[in-house]
Formats: structure tokens, C-alpha cells, sequence
């Protein structure tokens, strides 16, 4: 069981966690609405994302669309994950933008920070059905879709559904399964159905993968496909918490908070509400500069020296997405430059790969990332 982490250091009276968790109650998350002028929520180091560069701040005026539901909605699913979870704010609202956006995201940390844990109560706060799939080497693609089964009684064959037919999948350790069961998702998560013997059969509706990798180990592990990380929303980066988050977990252990079921989480949401919410975040008002903004940052890095392998326009159509998710996540029904250039790192990392140079200098994804967000012009 991995461990979560809290900056706030005090605890809740939340029942007690298993004892393996190495997790104690936190403070509830801070609400999520937000004045039109607001500033976006601070950064966290765990949570890898380019700061955004200064710009003038948009200009006040009446709401065209009403936020209270969905501001509702979120405060109650960060309260139901602050039972549990210690800390992660913006791990949290990153989630939280990934689901109203309508895309998958792909966590990669080192063991013991809590990826699985908070895939799974997210999962839980969900009124919808979620299944888990651990990937090994020797998993079949028929092991994650499906499979026919021959009835006699019928003299035909009957498809059983695969564990990928939920709403919430979440898939640990994801590289550690092969290409051939690699290229069994390809399909499901761009089009949300499956193919088998020429039959298509749809996943439920709303349908999520929320994927871990750990990028340390090597052996018995494989590099996952560009076509499939493409189809990620975000990459989220989850590291080491700091030293007062890891004093309040010790804290909370030694005061004898280890061992509360994943029970006291309760669902929040229902499917019906959730494409209700995502319907208002198509809504969201985008200014047309702003989306040649998005085309010129995606555009630039399939023409920076330091990469070889630029984002595709499903990073623009992301970006996008994730920009009308997270705007009204912070009470706002439009979308402005810092949120673009927020969300710029998730969206790009995976997506963009850098020349061996570049690699041999130190450089990272995200560095070519900022250099690009200080390259384009920010609209005003």
C-alpha cells in the first residue's frame, strides 16, 4: 500500500487507515471556487508543472454560466479524499480536471507515494463501476477486453466482458505488460469500444483509465508506445513529500491513526451528474486568440532543434479540454492564458521526445516545455 502525504500536518476525526497505508486523516482540501481574478492554485513540487509567465490579469465581469453545481460537486469529492488522503492538493485537482475533461491520465512515481491509493478512493467518490487490472508479462490481451466463450446449450459463442468494461479502470504497474497487450487499449481508450469477432461492443459511459508506472525500474518492464501515451490526457509526475508532510504522517501513526477502511469514503457523484458537468465545461467561452495560442504552442515543439518527436493536435485538442476543465474547477467560465500554460507540462510531456543531445545535457521535457511557454507570445 503506498503512502499519501499532508503539508497541513494535523489530522482529522476520520476513522483510523490499515496499517499498512502509512496514512493519517488530513484537514479537508481549501474549496475550489474561485473570483474571476483570482490567481491560479500554487504549484507543488511533487506535482512537476511550468509556472506561468506574467500576464495581465482578465478583465472582471458577470458569470454567463452558473459554477455553483459543479463547485458543489468538487468540494464534496476533495472533502471525501481528504478522509484518507494526506496532502496532494494539486495531484487532486489535476484528477479532478482529467475527469471533467473526459480523458485518461497516466501517474508515474516512485513506490510508497500513494499513486494507487488515490486512483482508488478517486474511483470510489465515483457512483459508477471500477475495476483494477495489475499488468505482468504474461497478461493476454484477452485477459484486459474479453473473451467468446462457446455454449453448447446454444451451439454459439457468447462474449464475456473484460475488466476494461467499467467506468473507472485502473491499471497498476501499466509497463509492465507487453506491446501486443499494450495495443489491446488503443482502440478502448480513443473510441471507448471493443472489437471482437467482428462484433463492437461499447464501454460504459463515463470511462476513464487512470494508468501508474514507476520509472525506475527497468527489468521486466517495457516502454509504452507512443500511440498510447498519446492517449493520455496527462502525465502526472508524483514525488517525494516534504519534510513536514512525512513529520505529520509519523505523527499520525504514533497517535495510533493507522488502519481506517477505504469505506469512510462514500460516492459523491453519479454518471448522470458527471456528463451534466462535463456538458458545462464544453460550455466554457475560450477567445479565439487563445486557441491560436494553443495551436502555436503544440506547433512549436514540432519545431524546436531540441526535439525530435513534436505533439500531435490531440495535445492541441487537450489542452484545450483540460484548460475548459480546470477554469471552471477554479470558478471561472472562461479560460485564460495561465491555465493553457498550467496544464502546459501534463499535457506535453509524454507526448514530446527529446534529441539525444538534449539528453546528454540534462535536459528534461518539461525544461523544453518552458522554453517554449517563454517563446510564444502570451495573448492580452
Amino acid at each position: 500500500m503506498e503512502n499519501t502525504l499532508d503539508n497541513s500536518g494535523h489530522s482529522s476525526d476520520a476513522a483510523p487507515l490499515s496499517d499498512e497505508s502509512n496514512l493519517v486523516p488530513a484537514t479537508p482540501f481549501p474549496t475550489s471556487a474561485a473570483s474571476p481574478n483570482a490567481d491560479p492554485a500554487p504549484i507543488r513540487e511533487d506535482i512537476e508543472t511550468v509556472p506561468a509567465a506574467e500576464t495581465s490579469e482578465p478583465t472582471a465581469f458577470a458569470s454567463r454560466t452558473n459554477l455553483s453545481h459543479l463547485s458543489r460537486h468538487a468540494d464534496a469529492i476533495r472533502h471525501e479524499l481528504s478522509k484518507v488522503i494526506v496532502g496532494q492538493q494539486a495531484l487532486a485537482e489535476l484528477l479532478l480536471t482529467a475527469i471533467l475533461a473526459d480523458g485518461h491520465v497516466l501517474l508515474e512515481g516512485v513506490p510508497g507515494v500513494a499513486k494507487t491509493l488515490t486512483a482508488k478512493l478517486l474511483a470510489r467518490t465515483l457512483d459508477v463501476p471500477f475495476s483494477r487490472l495489475q499488468f505482468t508479462p504474461d497478461l493476454m490481451p484477452s485477459d484486459v477486453l474479453g473473451t467468446s466463450v462457446f455454449r453448447p446449450n446454444k451451439a454459439d459463442f457468447e462474449f464475456r466482458p473484460g475488466p476494461i468494461f467499467a467506468s473507472i479502470v485502473l491499471i497498476d504497474e501499466i509497463n509492465r505488460a507487453p506491446a501486443k497487450t499494450q495495443s489491446a487499449l488503443f482502440e478502448v481508450m480513443e473510441e471507448r469500444q471493443v472489437t471482437q469477432d467482428g462484433t463492437r461492443y461499447t464501454v460504459p459511459d463515463p470511462f476513464v483509465v487512470l494508468a501508474t508506472q514507476n520509472p525506475i525500474e527497468q527489468e521486466g518492464t517495457y516502454r509504452l508506445p507512443e500511440a498510447q501515451l498519446d492517449r493520455f490526457l496527462f502525465k502526472l509526475n508524483v514525488g517525494y513529500p516534504s519534510v513536514e508532510e512525512e513529520v505529520s504522517i509519523l505523527q499520525g501513526h504514533h497517535a495510533g491513526f493507522g488502519g481506517a477502511p477505504l469505506d469512510v469514503v462514500r460516492a459523491v457523484l453519479t454518471a448522470d451528474d458527471l456528463r451534466g458537468l462535463r456538458e458545462q465545461v464544453r460550455r466554457q467561452h475560450v477567445e479565439p486568440k487563445l486557441l491560436e495560442y494553443i495551436a502555436r504552442l503544440v506547433g512549436q515543439t514540432r519545431a524546436h532543434k531540441g526535439l525530435y518527436l513534436g505533439a500531435s493536435p490531440r495535445a492541441s485538442l487537450a489542452l484545450l479540454n483540460g484548460a475548459k476543465a480546470l477554469a471552471a474547477l477554479r470558478g471561472r467560465d472562461f479560460v485564460t492564458p495561465e491555465d493553457v500554460q498550467y496544464l502546459a507540462s501534463p499535457v506535453l510531456r509524454h507526448r514530446i521526445q527529446l534529441t539525444p543531445e538534449r539528453e546528454m545535457e540534462g535536459s528534461t521535457a518539461d525544461d523544453i516545455v518552458k522554453q517554449i511557454l517563454q517563446q510564444i507570445e502570451v495573448p492580452r
